[in-house]
Parts: structure tokens; C-alpha cells; sequence
């Protein structure tokens, strides 16, 4: 990357710079999680869903699969019309059962995927209705709290947030808390949030879902320093750095990690030099693990009223459903 470069990046390129930059300059260093997900991350992310050992896909997929009749229900007893705004999309592969279920009602709705890819949301505008004749989808390509902004401006529909994957658990107990203030003062009275918590468990099961004996976890997060390269002129040599997972059963942070194997300098073009010594670690993420008491609390702190909660079968994992009420106005 020239030293010009940056100004042809568009909008979303030179964020991912900055927010680069400012992740390797900090001591200690991090990445953001978000950036995972370009092509090449997306695919190995399918491949990490479809491991043994990685359980909450297919947790949270039993759940929409096999009870979204009564999930549709609950979202249906108000009988009003509503926007459902599904923050991170994806695919829509396990939220497409719900939205069978809904597509069935009475009840006039619009489906409002957020995802930070445009790709993800031009395929489910095009695919979606498709599958669903009749589905009315208007997506929404940016940042959560963002978009959710903005959806509350299309419409004066009351509000069904979903909020799946345990996307919540890429944050730590403090940020989640910070996010869930600020998406409940987005919201009003009657809106529901449904959302997924993966539960604390065996720690050596955990564990094994985020150190797989076949790398395939390594690799996606290898695969960010390889998009640095690609995307922002980086050289950095991924061999020279390892993977290393760890969970702590106390307070249910399982934490990812790439460790420096030697002293190394790493560019990123011409833009910045950076250090890194033998054995320096870069924070990759965090997915944090919770009890059911945890859950309960933090929608109380946050301005939510705990409505029910949907387990797998194995109850692994939950999809907690809570709603904005006067007791909880703050």
C-alpha cells in the first residue's frame, strides 16, 4: 500500500485501517472481531461451524428448528403489526424458520436483517422472498446499534429484536452491558429482544470448541492478518505466529490469542511499523460464556423486563426473550 493509498479507500476500508492501527499500537495489542468475516474468513467460519467439537450452531439451530412455532407465538401475542430487525444476519439459516412461522400469521411485518456485509444483504433481499412469497425484507448494511437507529425511523411499528449466535459473547461482561444500554434506549414500550446466550458448561468441553486438533480455528484467525495483507498492504508472515485459546470456568471467558513465535517487525504499507517481541500476544477475541443468573441480571441492570427462555435439548445454549416495559423505562 502507497503512501496515497488511503485515499482511495473507501468508507468501511479506511475504518478497517484505523481500527487496525489503533488495535496493534495499544499495549497490549487486540484485533477487532469484526473484521473476521471477509470472503475468505466467512468460508472458514462454515467450515468451524460443521466441526464435532463446535456446538453451538447446531444448539442454537435445535432450538429455532424445533420450537420457532412457539417463538412466533409469543412474538404474535400483541396482534399488532412489527418490524423483526435481526442484528448480524448472516445467512438467515436458522431465522428463516421463524420467519415461516410469522410469514403464516396475520399479522403485517417487515424482516430487517443488519449486517455488516452488503453482500450478506443484497442475497437475502434477492433470496428471501423467493423462499418466502410475500415476505416484505428491507436490509440494512452497517453497524448494529447504527442501523437499529435507523430502522426505528422507517416505521412506528412496535419492535422484535433478534439478536442470535451468542453475538452478545463477543464482548466482555462490561461492553455487553454498555451495548445493551445503549440498544434499549433505542427501543420503547412492548419491544422484544430475543437473544443468545451460550451457557457455561464442562470447561473442557468449551475449550475443544475453540482448539481444534485440525487448525481450522487457527486458521480463521490467521486468516485476519492474511486480509491485512491482502487489503491494507500488511507483510506480516503468519507462520510466525501461533493460536492459543484458553477459558477460565470462574468467570466464563474463553479468550483466543495469536502469540509472536520470535522478535519480528511487521508493515502495514507505508502507513505504519510495528513491533512485536518473542512471545508478545495479539488479543483476538473474546467469547464469553454465562449463567443462567448472569442472564437474568443483566437484563435487570440493562432496562429489561426477563420474559422466558428457549433451550436446546442438551441446554447448551438459550435464546432469552425480554421486553421493554414501563417498570423497566429508564
Amino acid at each position: 500500500m502507497s503512501t496515497n493509498t488511503t485515499e482511495n479507500l473507501t468508507a468501511v476500508e479506511l475504518l478497517f485501517l484505523t481500527e487496525t492501527l489503533a488495535g496493534l499500537q495499544a499495549s497490549p495489542k487486540f484485533m477487532q472481531a469484526k473484521y473476521f468475516y471477509d470472503e475468505r474468513g466467512g468460508s472458514i467460519f462454515q467450515q468451524i461451524m460443521e466441526m464435532e467439537d463446535y456446538y453451538l450452531t447446531n444448539a442454537e439451530m435445535d432450538i429455532f428448528s424445533n420450537q420457532a412455532k412457539q417463538i412466533a407465538a409469543l412474538i404474535m401475542m400483541e396482534n399488532t403489526p412489527f418490524d423483526l430487525i435481526e442484528l448480524g444476519a448472516g445467512d438467515a439459516t436458522k431465522s428463516i424458520f421463524l420467519l415461516k412461522e410469522l410469514n403464516k400469521g396475520k399479522q403485517k411485518f417487515t424482516y430487517l436483517p443488519v449486517d455488516i456485509s452488503a453482500h450478506v444483504i443484497s442475497d437475502l433481499e434477492v433470496n428471501l422472498p423467493k423462499e418466502l412469497p410475500g415476505l416484505d425484507v428491507k436490509g440494512l448494511n452497517g453497524d448494529y446499534l447504527a442501523m437499529l437507529n435507523k430502522a426505528t425511523t422507517l416505521s412506528k411499528r412496535r419492535k422484535v429484536v433478534l439478536f442470535m449466535g451468542a453475538n452478545i459473547g463477543n464482548m466482555n461482561q462490561d461492553e455487553a452491558a454498555d451495548f445493551l444500554l445503549s440498544l434499549r434506549k433505542l427501543l420503547s414500550n412492548d419491544d422484544m429482544l430475543i437473544i443468545g446466550f451460550d451457557l457455561k458448561k464442562n470447561p473442557k468441553q468449551i475449550l475443544a470448541a475453540y482448539n481444534d486438533s485440525k487448525g481450522i480455528t487457527s486458521a480463521f484467525n490467521l486468516n485476519l492478518l492474511e486480509r491485512i495483507n491482502r487489503e491494507l498492504g500488511g507483510d506480516f508472515e503468519p507462520e510466525n505466529f501461533e493460536h492459543y485459546a484458553s477459558y477460565d470456568p470462574e468467570s466464563g471467558a474463553c479468550k483466543s490469542y495469536l502469540i509472536s513465535l520470535k522478535d519480528q517487525t511487521v508493515h502495514i504499507g507505508d502507513t505504519a511499523t510495528i513491533g512485536f517481541a518473542c512471545n508478545e500476544y495479539i488479543f483476538m477475541e473474546i467469547s464469553q460464556k454465562y449463567a443462567l443468573e448472569d442472564i437474568k441480571k443483566l437484563a435487570s441492570s440493562c432496562g429489561f423486563q426477563y420474559q422466558t427462555n428457549f433451550f436446546d435439548a442438551n441446554k447448551y445454549f438459550v435464546d432469552a426473550v425480554w421486553t421493554v416495559t414501563d417498570a423497566s423505562l429508564t
